[in-house]
């Protein structure tokens, strides 16, 4: 009975782990924070700023993300905890799971300035977890 158990627990979490790896946040061009980029771009990349206004006559903006993986280490962390699940007959997600929430990416928050023209004059990293 125990051991039947234990079988239907390990097919049914089997997996979980990859699923996680592949829906991973993806990887933001944080190279696109510097001077002389435009705020279309920044939006672009990192999606509507949290915080938008203007002070002493230039816009400020704060945009706060999660930086992820690229695809390619994406699937690489996937087949990797595929194979282990195959291999330790679903063993694996006893640690795999916990490692995937444990790196599931940094959040960060930039504060942006712009001058006039809505290019980037200024930026401050606020927040990198």
């Amino acid at each position: 009975m125990f051991f039947t158990t234990l079988l239907i627990l390990l097919v049914s979490i089997s997996g979980c782990s990859v699923f996680m790896a592949a829906k991973q946040p993806e990887k933001k061009d944080v190279d696109l924070l510097k001077e002389g980029t435009s705020r279309a771009m920044l939006i672009s990349e990192f999606g509507a700023p949290v915080i938008s206004e203007y002070r002493d006559g230039k816009r400020y903006e704060i945009f706060k993300f999660t930086q992820g993986y690229s695809t390619g280490a994406k699937a690489g962390r996937a087949f990797l905890h595929g194979a282990a699940n195959v291999v330790t007959l679903g063993l694996w997600e006893l640690v795999g799971t916990p490692t995937e929430i444990t790196f599931s990416g940094d959040d960060m928050a930039f504060q942006v300035r712009y001058d006039e023209n809505d290019i980037v004059d200024e930026i401050a990293l606020i927040k990198k977890e």
